[in-house]
């Protein structure tokens, strides 16, 4: 370690520079990440938290909900095969709302749900849903941004409906929009005037039991399919080819990480095989030499990911208001320790530089 820090405070210019390209490289992969997790988050948070372990959906629905229609006889046939609260429905529309009195247009996602289900969201201010009560709605806090309280009424210029805003929820995003939580009656009503259908459907039942139940109602009921929390996540629309984008671009960085390093140490090896020709002369063992080149990776690449952490929580207090963007802990510990991996791998090629370093040879040569 000590000739690894006088080599460092030696060549303050040349680990500096590289220093700041790699501060540079591994704050964008922070970044990247933190935009991923943002998101993520604004696509499909309701999904992520939903209690929920299946989905039953119509057949030929290609795992997608907003395609998947299920009918009230069919809902009865599967409430009458499950236990209480292992299964309730679920309705699912995009909307355009107003709130009344208004004319600037907001984006929506409508759920419907049991409101004494496992569905129904946790209220944070106002008041819970209820199967009782028509035209009442708890809509995600995010709506307040748009000017919209509790008390106020919000209307769909298509159809007239109105609902009247009754609470607040937190952590509900769908597809980009908040979500607005409705009762089941209000959603027959909706769904209806949407598409002319004369008949009661939801988009799902949403099944909260383990596969060996799931498997067994499934053998019971025909002309259905189950997908899983997981299957119903990934083909959320925009979701899957958003994440896999963002996820390619941090493998790339992570490899070029890795060759600007190991390309960086091993240029400084062939420079200093003079130099190391001349300890081992002096009696300095290989694994001497070894660990200072390793001491000398471990430290540029820790005050990198420090800096880059501090750097990446700085861009999300100033940007996190208007992007959205989302560290998680877990997350960069998990790319931290995959960078140390990175470099520990990127360094082999200039420890085996060393290990082949003849000292009478290298004394001769001349650089």
């Amino acid at each position: 370690m000590f000739l690894a820090l006088r080599e460092i405070k030696y060549s303050k210019l040349r680990f500096l520079l590289i220093s700041i390209i790699m501060i540079l490289i591994t704050w964008l992969v922070f970044l990247i990440s933190g935009l991923a997790n943002g998101l993520s988050s604004e696509n499909a948070s309701s999904f992520q938290h939903i209690e929920a372990t299946h989905f039953i959906v119509q057949p030929n629905a290609d795992k997608k909900l907003n395609r998947s229609r299920i009918t009230e006889d069919k809902w009865v046939e599967i409430q009458k095969l499950s236990k209480p609260g292992e299964v309730t429905p679920f309705g699912q529309k995009m909307l355009s709302i107003v709130k009344q009195g208004t004319d600037s247009k907001v984006d929506i996602a409508v759920f419907a749900t049991d409101a004494n289900g496992f569905l129904a969201p946790e209220v944070i201010e106002g008041k819970k849903l209820r199967n009782d009560a028509k035209n009442e709605v708890v809509i995600d806090q995010s709506l307040r941004k748009k000017g919209i309280q509790i008390g106020d009424w919000i209307e769909d210029p298509d159809t007239n409906q109105k609902w009247q805003v009754v609470g607040f929820t937190t952590g509900q995003m769908y597809s980009h929009s908040p979500v607005v939580f409705m009762n089941l009656h209000d959603w027959r009503s909706i769904a209806m005037k949407q598409t002319a259908e004369t008949t009661t459907y939801y988009n799902a039942i949403s099944v909260k039991m383990d596969s060996s139940n799931m498997n067994a109602l499934r053998s019971k009921v025909k002309d259905i399919d189950v997908i899983t929390k997981e299957d119903a996540l990934q083909n959320i629309p925009g979701y899957k080819e958003e994440q896999s984008t963002l996820n390619m671009m941090m493998v790339f960085l992570f490899v070029i990480a890795s060759f600007v390093q190991a390309v960086f140490f091993y240029v400084i090896t062939l420079q200093k095989t003079s130099m190391y020709g001349v300890l081992k002369a002096i009696g300095a063992s290989t694994a001497q030499l070894t660990r200072s080149l390793v001491a000398q990776m471990l430290v540029i690449i820790t005050l990198v990911i420090l800096c880059s952490i501090g750097l990446s929580y700085g861009a999300q207090a100033l940007i996190s208001s208007s992007v959205p963007f989302q560290l998680e802990v877990r997350t960069i510990a998990l790319f931290s320790g995959l960078f140390f991996v990175v470099s520990i791998i990127g360094s082999l090629l200039s420890l085996y530089q060393i290990l082949k370093i003849d000292a009478v040879e290298a004394i001769g040569r001349v650089e």
